[in-house]
């Protein structure tokens, strides 16, 4: 297996708490996919921990979508290979606070 360097930017309450900038840089071992990114997040960053997705079900939290490439990756299956432009860290992996009330 090889490492990847991912690009990830992350919504402000997250980068709060991880006290880190707009965008950070983390180690993915290949194949890059959501839980290999998150994983690979909340391991470098154990205060995330449960903030991206739920402890017991590791399902995505309702009020954050993943976004790659201009698109949605929401649904996607957590296991799905992220985009190649991703992998490569030509693209970031965004992680969108979505917002909510009319």
């Amino acid at each position: 297996m090889s490492s990847m360097k991912i690009r990830i930017m992350l919504p402000q309450h997250l980068r709060t708490l991880a006290h880190v900038g707009v965008e950070v840089s983390i180690e993915v071992e290949s194949p890059v996919t959501q839980r290999s990114v998150i994983d690979a997040i909340e391991a470098r960053y154990p205060m995330l921990r449960g903030t991206i997705r739920d402890h017991v079900t590791q399902q995505r939290r309702a009020f954050l979508r993943f976004f790659a490439c201009e698109e949605d990756l929401s649904h996607e299956p957590p296991d799905a290979p992220l985009p190649e432009a991703v992998a490569s860290g030509a693209e970031p992996f965004l992680i969108i606070g979505a917002i909510a009330g009319g």
